[in-house]
């Protein structure tokens, strides 16, 4: 019997289907510079767990449902999502995906967001705004890492598939979708200028 591969993790890479981004991030980023100056509480949110940065996710983290700009993003995103959940295999007939949070990340500096998943969520993502040159990436965990007892260090020269952790390096303009249970992390990134992104999952509910 050959070598089976079992078990695939996939992970989405691709831009935002939608005309005029350039005027559209722009329009997301005067909002979330707007937010950042009003928002008290989510300004004393980050002072504790993302010092040197601003997230809405502790005051703000349905903003589809109070920004225009935001909404928009989130027609953008549903066919996307959804075609995504079908390439996974899920049987979506009767169900209907729906965006249920939805946040700002503002970070620069050595700024980081530790190891994490999205709890009571089906599929999460991100769409990147800004993207500064030497900005962190996205780095993505096996989720079997915690099972794995008593192996030796793996080669540095296996394909992506094979390794224990795997980062990626999205653009301004690119969404990155992925199964909420898995574990990911950005690690600091030095710049000057922010990388600005929005964070987002969806939850399936019978239609």
């Amino acid at each position: 019997m050959p070598l089976l591969s079992l078990f695939p993790t996939r992970i989405e890479v691709a831009p935002l289907k939608k005309r005029g981004m350039d005027a559209f991030n722009q329009d997301i980023i005067n909002v979330c510079e707007s937010l950042r100056l009003a928002d008290r509480t989510g300004q004393r949110w980050s002072a504790r767990h993302y010092p040197g940065g601003y997230t809405s996710y502790g005051s703000h983290d349905q903003m589809h449902r109070i920004s225009s700009v935001f909404a928009t993003l989130e027609k953008a995103l549903n066919p996307q999502v959804k075609a995504y959940a079908l390439a996974l295999g899920y049987d979506l007939r009767g169900r209907r995906l729906s965006m249920t949070d939805c946040w700002v990340n503002m970070m620069a500096g050595a700024v980081t967001h530790n190891l994490h998943l999205h709890p009571l969520s089906f599929i999460s993502g991100t769409y990147y705004v800004q993207v500064p040159r030497g900005a962190a990436p996205i780095k993505f965990e096996d989720p079997r890492l915690d099972r794995l007892m008593a192996v030796p260090p793996k080669r540095d020269d296996l394909s992506p598939r094979e390794r224990l952790h795997f980062s990626v390096k999205p653009k301004a303009g690119q969404v990155v979708l992925f199964e909420s249970w898995l574990r990911h992390e950005v690690p600091p990134s030095f710049t000057v200028r922010e990388r600005i992104s929005v964070s987002f999952n969806y939850a399936w509910s019978p239609a």
